[in-house]
């Protein structure tokens, strides 16, 4: 499946950050992307390095309809944010995002719990769109070796080249109206998407790897947190 993709000669940018997940894996009294480091929540560093760039026009962020958290924060108050009810899973909550992303014509999606990205990684991610129509992903190399386990069994079945092999990270950059389409299409057609860029490959497309860093963690587990409050101190 391919659809013919034209770049425009003035592109504007919008942001999603999906934060309707509850992070059950933190095990914390509240989903994780409200956990504070250093006075401010693992969502407003995430959303902020976002801001910080000012090709992003405007935030969009999907949350939970019964979430309590978010209007609380100075966040919810900035006028180039916008709140709105995500979905049960992370694609529905993008597509939420994209619809009414209507005066975009690239998206960024974000992790709302990446705290640590980086300026110069976001930058070198938005030049895609002089050079790319079809976008691309922050990643980066696989440095360790890679066991592949035989199946339901903690065993090792054989090792795994790392060559060609690369972390996937946020955030990722594509026309709107191309990851919508594909989002739509693999969704209809039962595929399992685990971040926007699987959507794509999906389809038949081959997006960009942008090498980042490798401390744009994102916080999934209670030992996340704490590399996070290291890296966010050297970021101040």
């Amino acid at each position: 499946m391919h659809a013919s993709i034209t770049k425009s000669s003035s592109l504007s940018i919008v942001a999603i950050v999906p934060a309707a997940g509850t992070g059950n894996r933190m095990r914390s009294s509240c989903p994780k992307q409200y956990l504070s480091i250093q006075g401010k929540t693992i969502l407003e560093y995430s959303v902020m390095a976002l801001l910080y760039n000012v090709d992003v026009k405007r935030i969009i962020v999907p949350i939970r309809p019964d979430d309590n958290y978010f209007y609380n924060l100075p966040l919810a108050h900035n006028p180039r944010i916008e709140a709105l009810h995500g979905g049960a899973h992370r694609a529905e909550s993008v597509l939420a995002g994209l619809r009414a992303a209507t005066d975009a014509h690239w998206v960024l999606v974000h992790d709302a719990s990446r705290p640590c990205l980086h300026q110069h990684d976001l930058s070198n991610l938005l030049t895609l769109q002089h050079t790319s129509k079809i976008g691309g992903i922050l990643a980066n190399p696989v440095r360790d070796t890679m066991k592949r386990s035989q199946n339901n069994i903690r065993k090792i079945q054989h090792t795994v080249s790392r060559e060609c092999l690369w972390h996937a990270l946020t955030p990722q950059f594509f026309p709107r109206k191309l990851l919508m389409m594909c989002i739509l299409y693999a969704l209809n057609k039962g595929a399992i998407l685990t971040d926007e860029a699987s959507a794509l490959e999906y389809c038949g497309y081959c997006p960009i790897l942008v090498s980042g860093r490798y401390d744009n963690i994102k916080i999934t587990n209670p030992e996340d947190f704490s590399l996070a409050k290291l890296y966010l101190s050297q970021h101040t």
